[in-house]
């Protein structure tokens, strides 16, 4: 039984200026902004556990004492709070737009950035700066190199410890970004083409590890986290039909960080085995410190592809047809609790392939002629048909830990959506 009454109020309010001012080859943008935030939560949950007459968790089993006239009733994971909270917030940009040369071919955009709370009194001040380039070549190419200090402040979320409290004190998380791009613009077939190629890599600090419990976020409320990012994407989109718009992507990426306060000992017993659960020798003799280092993030996918492609009948265009093709690797995944370091297993590969055709009675770029009046008050008409998961692959988006007698956790995987079948008429007046 996993029980939650939870009750959130909300209301935020905010007021923005943004200006532009353009002089000679040059671009100047700044803007402001000031938000007031009122919080008041209710937070009741627990957990409890019960088969056969045998609940979890158990008290205390005595041999030959008499049964109790109240037996005791233990819940776990007992969650009970009340909260409120109201703060101000701060922030602004300041960026120049350089270009150089009447052909702006060379731009150069230095900016900076700053966020204040109420709530902590800290500023951040985040400097950045962005450079692109596009050389006269006979070969189209666009360069960009870009960089800077990011920092996102916690909002109310965040701020939640796993016992329900908040820590008022959290600071913002802060990333150092270095990314790299090109595109080329070329002809195949004689029709366009562009290939966007771009690698990252970032350093992170100050991060608030946080644990994902079935499709719910939560945060562990602590600025005691740092890792690091890097990766590389690659993309192009063209008309590989004539007229018909398709694009393919592959994406690497790879994401750890390293909490500091995470050590943890297995116990041995007399016999040098691992004490869990099931052990009937419970009793600590020995233990071995394990420090786990960097760990995978929870949105660490390492690879992830994906195509459209569309296409139509050449002698008759107004038969359409379209494929998207999805695959990527799985995300860490780990029983609930506030320890990270249990997140060491993978969902399942994640594959989709969606299909879907369609007809267009009516163009804009070409008015109806019909002897029915209502069709000729038509712009625009077309019935279309669309396969979702056609293969009906089960892909898994979460799981349900179930427990033992033991306290040792299973995980039921829970799939989404099957194989769907989508009819749509679209119509235009």
């Amino acid at each position: 039984m996993n029980h939650a009454r939870n009750f959130l109020d909300g209301k935020v309010y905010s007021a923005e200026h943004k200006g532009t001012y353009n002089y000679r080859h040059n671009e100047l943008l700044w803007g402001i902004r000031f938000q007031h935030e009122q919080f008041s939560d209710q937070i009741k949950e627990w957990n409890y556990i019960d088969s056969s007459g045998y609940s979890l968790p158990h008290p205390q089993d005595s041999v030959g004492g008499s049964l109790p006239s109240q037996p005791q009733l233990l819940l776990q994971d007992v969650i009970s709070r009340d909260n409120s909270l109201s703060s101000n917030r701060l922030s602004g940009y300041l960026q120049h737009n350089f270009y150089f040369s009447n052909t702006s071919n060379f731009i150069l955009t230095p900016g900076i950035r700053f966020t204040w709370w109420s709530l902590n009194h800290v500023l951040n001040i985040s400097p950045r700066i962005a450079l692109a380039y596009k050389p006269r070549w006979k070969r189209d190419f666009n360069f960009r190199l870009s960089g800077g200090f990011y920092y996102q402040p916690p909002f109310y979320k965040e701020l939640h410890n796993p016992d329900g409290s908040l820590n008022t004190s959290l600071k913002s998380q802060q990333s150092i970004h270095v990314v790299g791009g090109t595109d080329y613009y070329f002809k195949a077939w004689g029709r366009d083409f562009k290939f966007v190629t771009e690698a990252y890599y970032k350093w992170l600090n100050d991060l608030i590890p946080y644990k994902v419990d079935n499709v719910r976020i939560r945060y562990l409320g602590k600025n005691n986290s740092k890792g690091y990012a890097t990766g590389i994407d690659f993309r192009i989109n063209g008309q590989f039909v004539n007229e018909a718009e398709s694009w393919a992507s592959l994406s690497l990426l790879k994401t750890e960080e390293d909490i500091q306060d995470d050590v943890y000992y297995i116990r041995l017993n007399a016999r040098g085995d691992t004490i869990r659960g099931y052990t009937i020798d419970k009793k600590a003799v020995d233990s071995i410190q394990v420090i786990p280092g960097y760990l995978p993030r929870l949105t660490d996918q390492r690879l992830t592809f994906s195509i459209f492609f569309s296409d139509y009948l050449p002698k008759f265009p107004t038969f359409k047809m379209h494929m998207t093709l999805v695959f990527g690797t799985g995300f860490p995944v780990g029983p609930p609790g506030n320890n990270r370091y249990t997140d060491i297993n993978r969902y399942p590969f994640y594959r989709r392939v969606d299909i879907g055709f369609s007809k267009i009675f009516i163009d804009e770029n070409r008015p109806a002629k019909s002897r029915f009046a209502a069709f000729n008050k038509l712009k625009a008409l077309s019935l279309s048909i669309e396969v979702f998961n056609l293969f009906q692959v089960n892909n898994v988006v979460s799981y349900t830990w179930v427990s033992d007698v033991y306290g040792t956790k299973y995980g039921v995987p829970n799939y989404l959506t099957g194989r769907q079948l989508s009819l749509r008429l679209s119509a235009k007046f």
